[in-house]
């Protein structure tokens, strides 16, 4: 019991640590980490004073009780690891000074934890807001102190470097020091090392080199950023010595890289905020730093602060001009990874915003009036259907068609297009003749359903004494409502189909899409979502496929078991779950690689949504081979769609669209499915799909990969990847 408890404490504890440096430039990243940590030792009694900060922050948040997910990724030490590196250069080290910074890291754990309350019920982050009040409490309070003493580290930096790394560190450092830079490139990096209270050059490359490292784009911002401060400092006639003092231009550094990529998605508009808010950032440093200067504190990172949290509370209020510039909405800790997951997640979903709503009927029918249409469906009504059933010949009539029992579409049930509530009915109009309408009762006899605020849709010529809901009755999609007949405004039995946003009969039209339904165009299918019917089009709702539920129907707490057989080595086994995480996401977990398909699936297609972990695996072959797949089975149907452009890695093209992705992408990853056969047609299994991987930098193919999916009653029995003409099979051993 007690070594289970020590395993699941010490990893996270271990992380927590490291994290606790990286989030200081809003990353995760174990390399940048490793680069922050050599940097904070640059002091050696600076770079103790830090771990030992943030070893004691993240002991005092454990025992407190805090979510173990936050120490983990370092939300509860970077703060104090700031504290503790600014008096482990300030201060002599010792036995009085470790005490004080013991006390000093767990009051700031108490402020972090003040400041997450009080501003995160506004949904705004606390930064390093408890780092600034935690120095300025602890650097009035130790003036008493009379058993600490003032460091004299950094006055003989020379013996510092030698005691770090011998000769070749001392020779290094004095090379970069001999280089003479010019001004604004040394104020650059020195202004980088500062925000690590390392002010030298080597401490800024080394830093520079591990945020390009981390994020091409936030080592863009941090440059765009710091050279916007300058030429401002310079046109405006400021004191360019105020960047230089205490090189607090690490302020307009630190606020590029949050406002530029991290909170907001990187963007032509948020690159723009960050030269806009760079004057604003220069007035609050000159102001703040003049009040302070009268208690003999420093500024630290207050500008930086005060002008996110303010632009971020401003973007709260907008009315308009929701995507000039865009929040991150789920934080995956890089601007590249945060722009081409937004991208991808837009041109995919971007329409699911819509409340979904089926076609009302089962079959398949024809578009005989859509949008804007030649005879009734114009002005405020001009975003309606009218559908009727035809024969393969075109025809919607048997024999002449002079009664409304000839009509295909007489009689026809009429389904609830979406779960609802009944608002309103008429019924009792009586049918018409074949070529009469009835101008009185104009929509004949009509059903109005309720799915939303502001969202109806409405039913009518419906056919007389068919209606089986009553007002207020609730309703589930896809269950009869009525029949399609022939009355009011309805020369031939046809149904009428609309959405709108008042309960009323004769209430304008919304412009709104059925969520999925598949057309129907000699003998080929194709799938349509989140788009109106055209005039003309053949439309059905998806008929689901009991295979093919059953295998992308993925429920929390199923085990999978395949057998993989490569095309060279041995042969191996791997091992999923499905899981669920503390967002309520669900995701395929591989034992074997770590590694996490998320997935979402809306009862009539199954998206994977994003990928986490290695890329080898055959977890990540599985995501791409069924990265989209419909419940239900049209052959010779195909589904296109699109992975984030980072999907594949490709080292210099990969490099490069980073630089630019703010402004332009130029590289594309698609996605393509086949439903090839069906080859038990009675049990609806036996299925077999084809989908293709494609990977372009503009009009060239960098990769491709194909992968052949064979779906039983058992699911997924067996799926095999080509890639390179080498080809590896994985097979069902068992599920659980």
């Amino acid at each position: 019991m007690e070594n289970s408890r020590l395993t699941n404490i010490f990893p996270s504890f271990f992380s927590g640590i490291i994290n606790s440096y990286t989030q200081v430039f809003f990353s995760n990243n174990r390399i940048f980490a490793a680069i922050l940590i050599i940097v904070s030792f640059f002091d050696f009694w600076a770079g103790t004073s830090g771990l030992f900060a943030v070893v004691i922050s993240n002991a005092m948040a454990y025992l407190i009780g805090l979510n173990q997910t936050n120490i983990k990724k370092g939300y509860y030490g970077f703060n104090s690891l700031l504290v503790g590196l600014g008096f482990g250069i300030y201060y002599q080290p010792g036995v009085p000074f470790f005490v004080i910074l013991a006390f000093a890291a767990m009051l700031t754990v108490l402020l972090t934890l003040w400041f997450e309350g009080v501003i995160g019920k506004y949904g705004l982050p606390y930064m390093s807001l408890s780092f600034l009040f935690g120095t300025w409490l602890v650097s009035l309070a130790t003036r008493q102190f009379t058993s600490l003493h003032v460091s004299e580290h950094g006055i003989y930096m020379t013996n510092e470097m030698f005691s770090l790394g011998g000769h070749p560190m001392v020779t290094s450092y004095n090379w970069l020091t001999n280089l003479g830079l010019p001004e604004p490139v040394r104020l650059y990096f020195t202004s980088l090392g500062a925000i690590f209270f390392q002010y030298h050059l080597f401490a800024g490359i080394l830093i520079a080199i591990g945020i390009l490292i981390y994020s091409r784009i936030a080592f863009i911002l941090s440059v765009v950023g710091f050279y916007s401060a300058y030429l401002y400092y310079q046109i405006v006639g400021a004191n360019i010595h105020e960047l230089s003092y205490g090189y607090i231009g690490f302020n307009f550094i630190l606020t590029s890289i949050a406002i530029g990529g991290f909170f907001i998605i990187p963007s032509r508009w948020s690159f723009l905020w960050v030269i806009l808010l760079t004057p604003v950032i220069s007035i609050i440093l000159t102001s703040t730093q003049t009040i302070l200067s009268q208690f003999q504190l420093s500024v630290y990172s207050l500008p930086f602060n005060m002008v996110v949290l303010l632009f971020l509370y401003s973007l709260k209020f907008r009315e308009r001009y929701f995507t000039k510039p865009e929040l991150v909405v789920y934080q995956q800790y890089e601007p590249e990874k945060n722009l081409y997951s937004h991208l991808n997640y837009k041109a995919r979903f971007g329409k699911s915003i819509f409340f979904p709503l089926i076609l009302p009927f089962w079959g398949t029918w024809k578009v005989t009036q859509g949008h804007d249409g030649a005879y009734t469906h114009q002005g405020d009504w001009r975003h309606a259907w009218d559908f009727e059933l035809i024969d393969e010949e075109g025809s919607t009539h048997s024999d002449k068609g002079d009664f409304p029992e000839d009509y295909y579409a007489f009689n026809k049930p009429v389904i609830a297009p979406a779960d609802g509530r009944v608002e309103e009915i008429v019924d009792g109009v009586d049918e018409n003749t074949i070529g009469k309408v009835d101008l009185e009762h104009n929509w004949g006899n009509t059903v109005i359903l309720r799915h939303a605020d502001q969202l109806y849709t409405k039913i009518s010529h419906l056919k007389k004494g068919s209606i089986q809901v009553a007002a207020g009755d609730l309703v589930k999609k896809g269950q009869i409502v009525a029949n399609c007949g022939n009355s009011g405004r309805s020369p031939f039995p046809h149904l009428h189909f609309q959405v709108q946003g008042t309960p009323y009969i004769g209430s304008k039209t919304l412009d709104y899409p059925v969520s999925h339904f598949i057309c129907h165009e000699k003998g080929l299918f194709t799938l349509k979502s989140y788009e109106a019917p055209l005039t003309g089009a053949l439309v059905s709702n998806i008929s689901r496929n009991h295979a093919l539920e059953k295998a992308f129907h993925l429920i929390p707490g199923q085990k999978f078991s395949y057998l993989v057989k490569p095309p060279a080595g041995p042969e191996y086994q791997v091992d999923w779950e499905v899981q669920i995480d503390a967002r309520n996401s669900t995701f395929v977990y591989c034992e074997k690689t770590r590694s996490r398909a998320y997935f979402y699936n809306d009862g009539e297609i199954h998206y994977f949504t994003h990928f986490e972990g290695d890329k080898s695996s055959v977890l990540f072959h599985y995501y791409l081979a069924a990265y989209k797949v419909m419940m239900g089975y049209y052959r010779n149907l195909l589904v296109t769609d699109i992975y984030p452009v980072n999907t594949f890695n490709n080292r210099f093209w990969g490099i490069l669209q980073d630089c630019i992705a703010p402004f332009y992408i130029f590289a594309q990853a698609a996605y393509t499915l086949s439903y090839l056969a069906m080859d038990d047609e009675l049990m609806q299994s036996n299925i077999r799909l084809h989908s293709t991987t494609t990977a372009r930098i503009g009009k060239h193919e960098i990769k491709k990969m194909e992968f052949d999916l064979f779906i039983g009653r058992h699911g997924l029995e067996r799926f095999i990847i080509h890639e390179q003409d080498l080809s590896t099979e994985v097979t069902l051993v068992h599920e659980r």
